[in-house]
């Protein structure tokens, strides 16, 4: 009985932790679409990722509380640089572009997956990345791809599903089970799977507290593991 109470405390501890986090200033740093304009190493970074309208920036946009922090659009491909946020001094969010759009031009997404690669293996306070996937449809072959990056890139990696609230409980249950899975599976992916909702705030506390977990467990300019 002990011992529960004790574990449901540090449980809410935690929480608490995330919250507070979560909920001080954060401010768009900038946007990168060349190495040379990466920011200096000085903070830990937890990078987003996912296809193009996944609703990565609402996402974003809801962790911290913001409405318009991150753009969205229902226009896939339109966050077409890295978008640095600070949040208070104490890590960096980095908004990838989204993968998996055909239909921009060729030459902006060879682009882009260049910027991306280097961004990955050459970010050494890239504490960790999260895979974002419409729990709705579930990995794709383009999800999948991203995972084999993220692990050649030796970059550790969370799933997350979002948009959870337009799934009934039962598919909702299947999905995650499914994501769980697959986290085993896949080398690089931690076995917690997130399943989140922008729209209703739905598991946004857990994933706020589990940032702010790696964010303290990350010392700045740190080498991955």
């Amino acid at each position: 009985m002990r011992d529960a109470a004790v574990t449901e405390a540090a449980r809410e501890a935690e929480l608490e932790h995330g919250r507070r986090l979560f909920a001080r200033p954060v401010v768009f740093v900038r946007g990168v679409a060349r190495l040379d304009q990466l920011p200096e190493i000085e903070l830990p970074e937890i990078a987003f990722t996912g296809r193009s309208n996944v609703g990565k920036s609402s996402l974003l946009n809801a962790l911290v509380n913001r409405r318009k922090l991150a753009r969205t659009s229902n226009t896939p491909g339109r966050t077409q640089e890295l978008n640095f946020f600070r949040l208070a001094d104490t890590v960096m969010l980095v908004d990838l572009p989204g993968y998996g759009y055909a239909r921009a031009p060729r030459a902006k997404v060879e682009a882009w997956v260049r910027l991306l690669r280097a961004y990955l293996r050459g970010r050494p306070n890239l504490a960790r990345t999260l895979v974002l996937i419409d729990a709705r449809h579930g990995p794709k072959a383009s999800d999948r791809e991203m995972m084999d990056l993220l692990a050649e890139a030796a970059v550790p990696y969370a799933l997350v599903l979002t948009k959870c609230d337009l799934l009934p409980p039962a598919r909702l249950a299947a999905r995650l089970a499914e994501m769980r899975a697959l986290a085993r599976e896949r080398i690089g992916a931690v076995p917690e799977v997130f399943a989140t909702s922008a729209r209703t705030g739905a598991g946004m506390p857990e994933l706020r507290a589990a940032l702010a977990r790696v964010a303290a467990e990350s010392p700045a300019g740190g080498v991955r593991p």
